[in-house]
């Protein structure tokens, strides 16, 4: 009996697991990256250090597909991630655009819609400087 016992006793210690509280701070000031491809679009916000504080995907929200990389998707998108960050108080945000895809519009309207100020929007797409190597010609 005894044994059973010390069992149970190990089983408590085992159950019993203390969990550390996580600490939301006001950040009213954040940056917002959007990586919109042809395939799909990503919100990612950040505080001023560069630490993240939520991102969301057009995958996340639902869309499937060629749907991904729509104006719709995007302001939905931004809408899961507004939702997200709602404790941290965010007032004004400054916007980076990487990509060519549908969603680099629609996203940062959609910042605009729900409550955002847009402080700046800087384009930050790649751009090759000299490309790639052409084919070679065609004999013949």
């Amino acid at each position: 009996m005894e044994h059973t016992q010390a069992t149970t006793e190990t089983k408590d210690k085992i159950v019993k697991k203390t969990t550390k509280k996580k600490i939301i701070r006001a950040v009213p000031q954040a940056c917002v990256y959007i990586q919109a491809s042809f395939n799909n679009t990503i919100v990612t916000f950040t505080d001023p250090q560069g630490n993240v504080l939520g991102w969301s995907s057009a995958g996340v929200v639902g869309f499937k597909g060629p749907k991904k990389a729509t104006p719709y998707a995007a302001s939905m998108i931004v809408k899961d991630v507004a939702d997200k960050l709602e404790p941290y108080g965010i007032k004004e945000v400054s916007v980076s655009v990487r990509g060519i895809g549908g969603g680099r519009e629609g996203a940062v309207r959609a910042l605009n819609t729900h409550g955002f100020f847009v402080k700046t929007i800087q384009d930050v797409t790649p751009l090759p400087h000299n490309g790639c190597r052409p084919p070679k010609p065609r004999r013949v």
